[in-house]
């Protein structure tokens, strides 16, 4: 009788959850995206003290992990400073061998492994391919049968990313595209999503003889922001500039490249020769800092 009982409740629970899905689906992408978009950046620029307090109590209402606890700062003018927040000192403690890779974010591991050919995975059934996302024929040619994972930032992670290794970057080549969500739900129903958001590419020029690391954000619905240290731009819906946007930036590992404005993803591309250390699964929970990959003969 007790063994019904549970299956029912877990099918009831199964269903429950789908419909949950489905409404997050609905409300987070089936409306007017950019529009949206656009609004909630012009408002999380708003100063106003009072509206910020306000602001971030709705959003603690739907964000139960939201930790500013860990924020140098505990008040905030906007909403957008609250998102673009940075963190006490000491708190994301950096891997310091040189050959590994350590995560450029806080994230929510997402679909990761070997690319096969040039087919990479969003989300299980949902391939796309390399040049799909990447218009540099070059990066295309060395990512083939490499190493890639996506990093996943919910809207209450710190939205700050970092060098994963020690690298110089010579450009960043940003693609315009649209703003959907890009949290699990989505990724399941929308084919090749990440390669139509807005999106930018940095590859990574580095010593290391084990290869090469080029990461790839993609902006997403609300604030479809990025904020590079190293470029006077910030890359928006708005901006109009060229595509390729040539620097001269170097950072030791652990330094901060960059900020979205707000939730988003990176999706870190390595060659073949690197290997996801075994505590690297699907859903897991991963901070900024802590080990990711590292070459074949490294023992994790």
């Amino acid at each position: 009788m007790s063994s019904s009982i549970n299956s029912g409740v877990q099918k009831s629970a199964v269903q429950t959850l789908t419909k949950k899905e489905q409404i997050n689906f609905l409300l987070t992408n089936r409306i007017p995206r950019r529009w949206l978009t656009f609004f909630i950046g012009w408002f999380s620029q708003i100063q106003s003290p009072l509206l910020a307090r306000v602001s971030i109590w709705v959003w603690s209402l739907f964000a139960e992990d939201l930790r500013l606890q860990d924020a140098k700062k505990q008040h905030f003018s906007s909403l957008g400073e609250c998102f673009t927040r940075e963190l006490k000192d000491g708190l994301r403690p950096i891997t310091e061998s040189a050959d590994i890779v350590t995560s450029p974010c806080d994230a929510i591991v997402g679909a990761h492994g070997e690319i096969r050919g040039s087919r990479v995975f969003q989300a299980k059934g949902f391939p796309y391919d390399i040049s799909e996302l990447i218009p540099d024929v070059y990066l295309q040619e060395k990512y083939q049968n490499g190493k890639f994972v996506t990093l996943r930032l919910k809207s209450s992670m710190y939205h700050r990313f970092h060098a994963p290794i020690a690298c110089d970057v010579k450009n960043v080549s940003y693609i315009s595209g649209d703003t959907w969500n890009v949290n699990p739900v989505a990724l399941k129903r929308v084919e090749k999503l990440f390669c139509k958001n807005e999106r930018a590419v940095i590859e990574l020029h580095t010593d290391n003889t084990l290869g090469s690391i080029t990461l790839v954000p993609v902006a997403a619905i609300l604030v479809a922001s990025m904020k590079f240290k190293f470029l006077s731009d910030t890359l928006s819906l708005k901006y109009k500039g060229p595509n390729v946007l040539p620097c001269d930036a170097s950072f030791s590992k652990g330094d901060e490249m960059g900020y979205f404005q707000h939730g988003s993803t990176i999706i870190l591309f390595a060659t073949a020769n690197y290997e996801f250390c075994k505590e690297i699964k699907e859903g897991r929970y991963i901070k900024m800092g802590q080990p990711l990959m590292g070459g074949h003969t490294h023992h994790f």
